[in-house]
């Protein structure tokens, strides 16, 4: 059973950091692009970064870039995101994803609030 999980998010103030991951189990990991994805209240899911199997390509939303990072490691079947600088805008809740055997997969999100 394909399964992602998300962890590492919560309350941080404008200006902070925060660290999500995301374990995956159900397939070979080393072999599957994963991404992040987020959503806020009334807004539809929208893409926020993602990497290629052997961590060699990433690719980000406009939104994040430069300020956020994506990484992963294979032996432990772990995708990360790492988020600096954080805004208000920030605010969503973040979902791992990867695409497997035709369909999405998602993971349950984990919730991430900027606030002062």
């Amino acid at each position: 059973q394909v399964q992602l999980v998300e962890s590492g998010g919560g309350l941080v103030q404008p200006g902070g950091s925060l660290r999500l991951s995301c374990v995956a189990s159900g397939f070979n990991f080393r072999t599957q692009r994963m991404y992040w994805y987020r959503q806020a209240p009334g807004k539809e899911r929208e893409f926020v970064a993602s990497i290629a199997p052997a961590a060699s390509f990433t690719n980000y939303a406009d939104s994040v870039k430069g300020r956020f990072t994506i990484s992963r490691d294979n032996a432990k079947n772990t995708v990360s995101l790492e988020m600096n600088s954080l805004t208000p805008e920030d605010t969503a809740v973040y979902y791992c994803n990867v695409f497997f055997s035709s369909r999405d997969v998602w993971g349950q999100g984990t919730q991430v609030t900027v606030s002062s």
